[in-house]
């Protein structure tokens, strides 16, 4: 699962992706920096998995992981073009979904694109360009399933469809903004609108907000209203900051967010704020040989999450043999919660939840 970090030039996009996966992306005080677009794979945070490694000691401990990528800044006109608009545009449409970094913080000596600092400018100018973009995709749409139409109800269901989106768009609206029936978003997901992906806004604040964001910060409480009206979450951080901690040692970024007085650095909750902004889920598996987080999409049934371990599994799927993560842990091994009856036996109709301990059964 990929997640595209976006924003303008110099609002620090790629000093957050050092940040996040050590990949070391080009960062400077000038548009354009980064090109192409890098990409880098991180561990979701789950303390359960390190319970389960201090448990078993075992020979490999294995997180989930989530794919973040850097594209390069976008500029007013990239619809048209301008700067590296088509190059930007085609990347975020290889992603899954989006975080865009805004800039909430004053500093003369990094340049803004646009002259000023005004982080709901930046919002809106770039939400603009993408809506140009996705007007672009609905306009050929409606003109080919208006020709198509000839009173098949199906296309005239979604030629309406089409239509209320163009109409949202047309007022400055995201297609995320509005609501589908399950039909619907299958209907909307086909299409690939910049605008229906799932978002993430990154209030990047200076580094004495690292900690928490002062009550007057002028630019913070603008971006929590625009996000609010798409149902978006808002997480400050300050990506310098970040680019420091990710340099430490375990015990020495320990130490350090708690001379801060932080308890968990702003990329922990973004890591996971993003996974589960992707509907993302993990199950667990446990042993002398592994100790395991396994991704699925929330939702899932018991063959479907034996098949990402092997397709063997979910073809030759017999049974799931499941314990609570808790109820593992307090009785200290998968025995002693089978004598105490708290390892459940589930078929293929089970639907997974997050953070079960599974042990598959299943037969070839």
């Amino acid at each position: 699962m990929k997640l595209g970090i976006i924003g303008l030039p110099n609002v620090g996009k790629s000093t957050l992706f050092n940040a996040i996966t050590g990949a070391g992306a080009a960062c400077a005080n000038y548009p354009f920096c980064t090109i192409d677009p890098n990409v880098g794979v991180v561990s979701v945070p789950d303390k359960r998995l390190d319970v389960l490694a201090e448990m078993y000691h075992p020979q490999l401990y294995t997180p989930a992981v989530i794919e973040f990528v850097d594209i390069a800044g976008l500029v007013r006109g990239a619809s048209r073009g301008e700067g590296l608009g088509n190059k930007f545009l085609s990347h975020i449409r290889d992603v899954d979904a989006v975080v865009h970094v805004l800039r909430c913080f004053d500093n003369g000596d990094i340049v803004h694109v646009d002259g000023t600092v005004d982080p709901v400018r930046d919002l809106e100018t770039i939400n603009m360009e993408l809506i140009f973009a996705d007007m672009e995709v609905l306009e050929r749409r409606i003109d080919k399933t208006s020709k198509l139409m000839k009173g098949d109800k199906k296309l005239a269901a979604e030629l309406a469809l089409y239509q209320r989106i163009m109409d949202a768009l047309s007022e400055g609206k995201t297609a995320r903004s509005l609501s589908y029936t399950e039909e619907e978003a299958a209907v909307v997901s086909q299409l690939e609108l910049l605008t229906a992906k799932p978002i993430l806004y990154v209030a990047n604040v200076s580094e004495e907000e690292a900690a928490s964001v002062s009550p007057d910060n002028p630019y913070v409480p603008g971006v929590l209203a625009a996000a609010a009206a798409e149902g978006a979450e808002v997480i400050p951080i300050c990506a310098e900051i970040e680019a420091e901690i990710a340099e430490l040692s375990p015990e020495e970024k320990k130490e350090f967010l708690a001379d801060l007085g932080i308890e968990e650095s702003g990329l922990d909750r973004l890591i996971r704020a993003g996974y589960s902004l992707l509907g993302l889920i993990s199950y667990l598996t446990a042993g002398p040989k592994e100790v395991r987080a396994w991704t699925i999409r929330r939702g899932t049934k018991a063959p479907q999450a034996a098949g990402k371990i092997h397709s063997d599994f979910e073809r030759g799927f017999i049974r799931a043999e499941i314990v609570a993560f808790d109820d593992l842990v307090a009785c200290g091994s998968m025995n002693a919660a089978k004598e105490k009856g708290l390892v459940r036996s589930e078929g293929k109709d089970y639907v997974i939840a997050d953070g079960d301990v599974v042990l598959f059964r299943f037969n070839v």
